[in-house]
């Protein structure tokens, strides 16, 4: 691969995982990390993009680590991931609008199975976040800590 089909595929990468980010903050999935991701991958290509990766970088691994300080968090993110998958699963199954819906069957499961394979993707990740999340906070303060002090590092040489 050239150079440029390099660059050209890293910022597209990049503005796609920004965008879907932004999408997964009100909608299901890691929208911090996935804003990281593209950020950090934009920062390869832009100034602006690499002045604002610690902050995003801290602000998602710090999202990570607290969404695992304790069972009960740990327990609601795992039904929430298991909760998109069975939902992924109805969409792509498709089965005919229910006597109570009240609109046009047309408006049943938009999308069809594009967006089950969405949901289905959403919750294999979110288990994927959670059990990194655990291997990585739980239990080891000190990897917290390191996070606090890199991003303690970098507002000092801001």
């Amino acid at each position: 691969m050239t150079r440029a089909a390099k660059m050209i595929v890293i910022e597209v990468l990049g503005w796609l995982l920004v965008l879907a980010g932004i999408a997964a903050l009100v909608l299901p999935g890691p929208g911090l990390l996935m804003i990281f991701a593209g950020v950090a991958l934009l920062s390869q290509r832009y100034a602006w993009a690499e002045r604002r990766l610690a902050p995003i970088k801290y602000r998602a691994l710090k999202g990570a680590a607290d969404s695992v300080d304790n069972k009960l968090r740990v327990a609601g993110s795992v039904v929430l991931a298991i909760w998109l998958l069975a939902w992924g699963v109805v969409w792509i199954w498709s089965p005919p609008a229910p006597s109570w819906w009240p609109v046009a069957d047309s408006w049943w499961l938009i999308g069809g199975a594009g967006t089950g394979v969405t949901l289905i993707l959403s919750g294999l990740l979110a288990i994927f976040l959670i059990v990194w999340s655990i291997r990585k906070f739980r239990g080891h303060p000190e990897a917290l800590e390191a996070v606090e002090a890199e991003y303690a590092e970098h507002k000092r040489r801001s």
